[in-house]
């Protein structure tokens, strides 16, 4: 609490003070973190795949054909700090001088229309019977985590719009056999976000960690 340097959040842990501001307290004051989980590894290897494929279109300057299916005016957006941005314990990077926090995150692709404003975008993987939507209660995380990315980018200088969007892979099981392929049905929802409560959440965050008292757990809190 006393120190005057800036101290690292990332945009992991804030949603975690959002779940559980006592989980938050043990993590980022006593050092004592959650029990981790398994990585989704499937997971991560769309989203490895989807970020090879829009970057060939960014590389030519061109939407790629699932924006101009769905209809999104933009293309994907070149950075030459895009590959940090997108590095899990570098990402985005924000100083937030009323608390001296450096809010961090690791973005998956940024878009950016005719009039300069970014897109946030992020990737998420399935495999569901029937459409993928954004209303089942668990995906309130990931509409908080776009959320999140936009306030940081804004922090850092850049016009950003409310609208985000998520490129959704659902994978199939209709399919007649394996064959060591899966295939997905791919497509995008659009999140129409507002940032107003972040700055409030933050400030919120950074007088838990300088009480010297332990937050009361969330009720619903699993740990």
């Amino acid at each position: 609490p006393a120190s005057k340097e800036p101290c690292k959040l990332s945009r992991t842990r804030l949603d975690t003070f959002l779940r559980c501001p006592r989980c938050f307290y043990l993590d980022r004051r006593l050092g004592l973190d959650r029990p981790s989980m398994p990585g989704f590894t499937l997971n991560m290897a769309v989203d490895v795949l989807l970020k090879k494929e829009f970057d060939l279109y960014r590389s030519k300057g061109e939407p790629h054909p699932l924006m101009v299916k769905h209809g999104v005016n933009a293309i994907p957006f070149k950075h030459p700090d895009l590959d940090i941005w997108r590095e899990n314990f570098k990402g985005l990077r924000f100083h937030h001088k009323p608390t001296n926090l450096i809010l961090t995150g690791a973005i998956d692709d940024l878009w950016v229309t005719p009039k300069g404003k970014l897109i946030v975008v992020d990737y998420k993987a399935t495999s569901k019977d029937g459409e993928v939507t954004l209303d089942d209660e668990w995906k309130e995380a990931y509409k908080r985590q776009m959320v999140i990315y936009q306030w940081i980018l804004r922090g850092m200088g850049f016009d950003v719009q409310d609208k985000g969007y998520f490129v959704y892979a659902n994978g199939r099981k209709d399919m007649k056999d394996f064959n060591g392929v899966l295939s997905f049905f791919v497509k995008i929802i659009p999140y129409k976000a507002n940032a107003s409560w972040v700055e409030k959440a933050v400030l919120d965050a950074a007088a838990c960690l300088k009480s010297d008292s332990l937050p009361a757990c969330a009720k619903d809190c699993e740990f």
